[in-house]
């Protein structure tokens, strides 16, 4: 899968995108998540606050009850805010 990452998630993590292989009993976007935060303290600290983060699986806004799958574009980003 395709993990995408914008904004001050991008900078925190210090990449943009990487791909990875989908892990063992990962099926939805809580898990991912939960998954993520264990990768090191980059990805600990972007998802501390997961309510501070967006997800949208294949372009489309995502809930944590979301399924992904292996095949899957994951971005990740801050709310937008307008002004």
């Amino acid at each position: 899968m395709k993990l995408l990452y914008f904004s001050w998630v991008r900078e925190r993590i210090g990449r943009d995108e990487e791909d990875v292989a989908l892990p063992d009993g990962v099926t939805s976007v809580g898990a991912l998540l939960g998954w993520l935060a264990s990768r090191g303290p980059d990805y600990a600290a972007v998802l501390e606050n997961r309510s501070a983060i967006r997800v949208a699986v294949n372009q489309d806004y995502a809930d944590d009850a979301h399924p992904v799958s292996s095949t899957d574009e994951i971005a990740l980003f801050p709310p937008v805010t307008g002004g």
